[in-house]
């Protein structure tokens, strides 16, 4: 299995040939190409064209292209899936997923397309749907949740003050059903672009929640989203050290060894060994 970091994960509006063009130069890990919120409804087919040009154009390095549809109930969500499979990104973003059903359709409808599928948790239904939305990771391409965090607190009416507290417990339950079923998992956006601190408390929060990094609006943001979500320097030596005495002849047949008076299990092993991955990803970028 191919591990890449998706730390900084910025949506782009598609509507914008500008900006299109200027995140071939952004650090973002991952890139959303969008259809959906960014873009007025009289500009949806300009934005569709720009788009399949510019994955077709290439351009981006190593940067994840994911393309968010509109919601397949719209009335430009099926060309905006039919134009997806023909771009060939990495990955096709579908919003307003609020229980299974919706998945399989995402998935029967995207037919031939080679690319993974990405859903929007971001109401209250897919909230309460999580376990068997993540669980079809097992029988189709879906390999990502994106937290819609501003439409979760739209459609309960909850608060986003003190630190997210109302959230907090969806945010912890999305990352379980992930975590069950070996799925990737991004926090959703941080609005005020401008406040750095009020946007590395949240980047922290979601790190320690277990998410693998967040959804962006600003290229202001990437930096610091990259630094807060990259395994510290550390981390990554530690991880090491666990991985090279496991490798050690003597330790092959044992599940649970010590190293500087540190009980160190397997499962120790397991998680260093994805640790190192992210980290040699990051370094190679």
């Amino acid at each position: 299995m191919i591990i890449r970091p998706r730390r900084s994960v910025l949506y782009m509006p598609g509507a914008n040939e500008r900006a299109l063009e200027k995140a071939k130069t952004i650090a973002a890990d991952s890139l959303i190409l969008d259809l959906e919120d960014s873009v007025a409804p009289d500009v949806k087919a300009v934005a569709r064209e720009n788009i399949a040009a510019a994955v077709k154009a290439g351009g981006y390095g190593n940067r994840e292209l994911v393309i968010r549809v509109n919601g397949l109930d719209t009335p430009w969500g099926m060309n905006d899936l039919k134009m997806a499979v023909e771009a060939n990104p990495h990955a096709v973003l579908v919003p307003k997923i609020k229980m299974p059903e919706d998945v399989l359709n995402a998935q029967k409808l995207l037919g031939g397309f080679g690319g993974q599928l990405w859903v929007m948790i971001e109401n209250p239904l897919s909230i309460l749907n999580l376990q068997s939305i993540a669980a079809l990771a097992e029988t189709t391409s879906l390999s990502c949740l994106v937290l819609g965090t501003n439409d979760l607190i739209k459609e309960t009416r909850v608060s986003a003050k003190q630190g997210r507290f109302a959230l907090t417990p969806w945010l912890s339950m999305s990352v379980l059903a992930a975590r069950a079923y070996g799925l990737d998992i991004i926090d959703g956006v941080y609005n005020d672009f401008k406040d750095e601190a009020g946007f590395r408390i949240e980047c922290e929060q979601g790190g320690d929640m277990g998410m693998d990094g967040k959804t962006l609006i600003h290229p202001n943001q990437v930096a610091l989203c990259n630094e807060l979500f990259s395994p510290a320097a550390e981390e990554v030596s530690w991880s090491r050290r666990i991985i090279e005495n496991f490798a050690l002849a003597e330790n092959a047949a044992k599940g649970v060894i010590t190293i500087d008076g540190r009980m160190v299990e397997r499962l120790h092993l397991a998680m260093s060994e994805r640790t190192v991955a992210i980290a040699e990803a990051i370094a190679h970028a």
